[in-house]
C-alpha cells in the first residue's frame, strides 16, 4: 500500500495562474529530486480559488524528508504569498478498486 501527500491550497482570487505556474515549479524541482515522483494538481469546480494537490510515495520517510527538504520549504515560501490558506495532509491508502 502507498502513502499519498495531500495539499489544500486556497489561493487570493487573481493569482490562480501565478498559483499554478508557482506550483508547476515546486513539483518540477521534486521531480528532480525524488526521480518517478509524480504529482496532480486539481482545481475545485465550484470554488474557483481552491487547489488540491496528491502525489504517492514510496514511505513516509520519504514524504517526512521532501517536507523538510529546501526543495520544499523554499517552494513553498514561493507559494505562501498567493495563499489564502494551505493545508497539507499525509494520507494512507484503505483500498484500492482496479
Amino acid at each position: 500500500m502507498s502513502v499519498y501527500s495531500l495539499g489544500i491550497w486556497l489561493v487570493h482570487p487573481g493569482r490562480e495562474n501565478d498559483f499554478v505556474q508557482a506550483w508547476r515549479d515546486l513539483a518540477r524541482k521534486t521531480q528532480d529530486d525524488y526521480p518517478g515522483a509524480q504529482a496532480v494538481l486539481m482545481h475545485d469546480a465550484d470554488v474557483r480559488q481552491r487547489f488540491i494537490s496528491t502525489g504517492a510515495w514510496e514511505s513516509l520517510e520519504q514524504i517526512e524528508q521532501w517536507r523538510g527538504s529546501p526543495t520544499f520549504t523554499q517552494g513553498l515560501a514561493a507559494i505562501r504569498p498567493m495563499l489564502e490558506h494551505f493545508e497539507a495532509r499525509t494520507l494512507d491508502e484503505a483500498a484500492r478498486i482496479g
